[in-house]
């Protein structure tokens, strides 16, 4: 059996890919790898394997879902309220907040196509 060796990539349709590129910039500080033409940016944590590509859109694609819940960031222990204002500032809305159990909070955020976002200590 051929066994998974981890999530390599997250694919986003999004309606305006230079405005999600700059959410995804100020609020995770995630840095450009590589752009393929105009249409795709490729995206990674600063020292991560993991990637997320952000994809313009055409007039017919969704956007902001389709049927994935969320997905989730690690933003380390003691660092949600801060991570948050980020967010917000970033462009993101406060969806809820709470706590999976006793000491291990998270948040959950829409950034502006309305893909929900959570963040934990996880």
């Amino acid at each position: 059996m051929i066994k998974s060796r981890g999530l390599h990539h997250l694919n986003l349709n999004v309606s305006d890919i230079h405005r999600s590129l700059e959410f995804y910039q100020q609020a995770l500080g995630l840095e450009v790898q590589a752009w393929e033409g105009e249409k795709m940016v490729f995206l990674r944590s600063p020292g991560g394997d993991d990637t997320i590509t952000l994809c313009q859109a055409g007039r017919n694609d969704a956007v902001g879902g389709g049927g994935v819940s969320h997905f989730g960031f690690s933003i380390g222990k003691g660092h949600l309220d801060d991570a948050v204002k980020q967010f917000e500032s970033a462009g993101a809305k406060l969806l809820g907040r709470g706590n999976h159990a006793p000491g291990v909070p998270y948040a959950y955020l829409a950034d502006p196509d309305g893909y929900v976002i959570e963040l934990g200590n996880g």
